[in-house]
């Protein structure tokens, strides 16, 4: 096997076409030059070069050799600055998941931030609920993850990223749209805005689509605690919000969802405020495993940390 020295010397004769003036330059004696050229030589089974008492030129097996050579000795010096670059933190991947209904608004600018202050990170994405999410964390398959409470504090770091009301997702031909004003004004989906918000009394008795209380405890116990749901006016339990809009575009029901969901932007659908859509509003962190030594994640929570 041929050493990076004798890659030198093959270069810098090559480039001179003279073992004096190669010698010269790499600041060593001509014999040993010649000795190494020669090693490298034996080395690969094959003449680099054509001598004789006039000149040096190179063989064909030489010039292909050079192009080969030259890309060797970039890469040598290229590897400590990458190695250095990682383990600051320059470079590397990073692992995140997310909700979907914790995407729709988060999502994308996080992703913009991360671009800026570490472009030579590269960004791989998971949808998980956030069970999942705590489960990838853990393993280490994920480094970050935007998920609902409640995780663990000791062993996780967290930083909320957004924190926004619930409003009520009901089919635009509603009578609901029309006594509220909701601000969408037709048949397309747009953010709860202006209006009187929707009542307690009038929420009672819709035919309501609700969050499963085991793939999406968190929205379970939030809607439970915070509106007064009836289970009888139950008709059907799902775990995926934009499961839930569609449903509701097609007439089966109202449901609750975050005030992002309206982003989906699901025709025939509109988003009222409530009266109590706002008391306990919806939380998204972002999580990371305390314990998770990526330098990339380091810098990636400090840039989190600072803009959040």
């Amino acid at each position: 096997m041929f050493t990076f020295d004798q890659l030198s010397g093959f270069i810098a004769v090559a480039e001179e076409l003279h073992f004096g003036r190669a010698a010269e330059r790499l600041t060593m004696t001509q014999p040993p030059l010649s000795r190494q050229v020669q090693k490298l030589e034996r080395s690969l089974g094959v003449v680099l070069f054509e001598r004789d008492n006039r000149r040096v030129s190179l063989t064909a097996a030489g010039s292909a050799f050079l192009a080969e050579a030259r890309r060797l000795m970039a890469l040598a010096d290229r590897a400590p600055r990458s190695a250095q670059t990682a383990a600051a933190g320059g470079t590397g991947v990073l692992s995140i998941g997310f909700t979907a209904a914790g995407g729709f608004s988060v999502l994308g600018p996080l992703l913009r931030r991360l671009d800026e202050t570490l472009p030579g990170v590269s960004v791989t994405l998971h949808e998980l609920v956030t069970q999942e999410q705590l489960g990838g964390l853990e393993s280490g398959e994920l480094d970050l993850g935007l998920a609902r409470p409640p995780f663990n504090t000791d062993q996780y770091g967290s930083c909320l990223l957004n924190s926004e009301a619930l409003v009520l997702a009901v089919p635009t031909s509603h009578p609901l749209v029309t006594a509220t004003r909701n601000i969408s004004g037709s048949s397309t989906a747009g953010p709860a805005g202006s209006g009187r918000p929707v009542t307690d009394d009038e929420l009672r008795g819709l035919p309501l689509i609700m969050h499963s209380p085991i793939q999406a405890r968190y929205f379970y116990d939030l809607v439970v605690r915070t509106l007064p749901v009836q289970h009888g006016d139950v008709v059907h339990t799902v775990s995926q919000i934009l499961t839930m809009v569609s449903l509701v575009a097609a007439g089966r029901g109202v449901a609750f969802v975050p005030e992002s969901t309206a982003h989906l932007g699901i025709q025939g659908v509109s988003y009222l405020q409530m009266e109590s859509g706002r008391t306990n509003p919806a939380e998204l962190h972002v999580l990371w495993k305390r314990s998770n030594a990526n330098p990339a994640l380091s810098k990636a929570v400090g840039m989190i940390i600072d803009h959040y």
